[in-house]
């Protein structure tokens, strides 16, 4: 696998990566499409995405759902874990982590369209639910339910 061209230029996958410290340290990477001419639906679930409220520290937990169409690039999993636990000890409100990771991801892999769904659980009796898509659905792309349930302990 690592003889194979398109591998070449990652240097997260198969080696020791320290985790970023934050969203503007962590590096995403990108390998080609094989089937870049083929229009379909790839789907990253974070269930267990953290950052911190700006204002106050705490900590915020959401359940995020990543759908993109790829285009001629995919977005290479153990960068995007890697890019997304950086948001640990980052202060944003849900609106600014949701919305810069699905524009972040939609740009760089230069997708042929996205959305992701930010679930998160709520603190101070509210939920927050924040979604944000690239554009409309492309004909004929086979996009189903994200599967998460509206509140009701999530579950």
């Amino acid at each position: 696998m690592a003889d194979n061209p398109i591998y070449q230029n990652l240097g997260q996958l198969g080696q020791h990566t320290a985790q970023p410290q934050s969203p503007e340290e962590a590096e995403l990477e990108r390998v080609s499409n094989p089937h870049a001419g083929e229009l379909y639906l790839t789907r990253f679930v974070a269930p267990e995405f953290t950052s911190l409220c700006p204002v106050t520290g705490q900590p915020d937990f959401a359940h995020l759902v990543i759908d993109y169409a790829p285009g001629d690039w995919l977005v290479e999993s153990k960068s995007l874990k890697l890019y997304l636990t950086s948001f640990r000890n980052h202060g944003a409100f849900h609106e600014e982590c949701t919305v810069s990771i699905g524009k972040k991801i939609f740009e760089f892999t230069e997708a042929k369209w996205l959305r992701i769904s930010g679930y998160w659980y709520p603190r101070g009796g509210i939920p927050i639910d924040v979604f944000w898509q690239s554009g409309e659905v492309p004909k004929g792309l086979y996009v189903p339910d994200t599967g998460v349930a509206s509140y009701r302990g999530r579950g």
